[in-house]
């Protein structure tokens, strides 16, 4: 059974992956994009492919200083904003 502890999303953490979201999606899309409502989603409203989300999740990495497991990553996590934004505070791998 699952640990519920584990399960749970730190709400600060999902907030600084948001923001930080927000900031990266005009650089990863090459395009300026005035202001990006939490439930636009990743393929029909904003443009981004397979490739621009990898890039995406690096660079999410790489600003917040985290790991993220993209292992489990599925179409359903990737539909918004939001949803990558929970996959990702759900997924952090904790550094040794």
């Amino acid at each position: 059974m699952p640990d519920p502890a584990v399960q749970t999303t730190d709400t600060e953490l999902r907030d600084r992956i948001l923001q930080s979201l927000g900031e990266l999606l005009p650089r990863v899309l090459k395009r300026d994009l005035p202001e990006i409502p939490e439930n636009a989603c990743l393929f029909d409203d904003l443009g981004l492919t397979s490739a621009s989300t990898i890039e995406l999740i690096l660079e999410v990495e790489e600003a917040l200083d985290i790991q993220v497991d993209v292992e489990q990553i599925g179409e359903d996590d990737l539909r918004s904003v939001t949803s990558l934004a929970d996959y990702v505070a759900g997924h952090v791998i904790a550094e040794d």
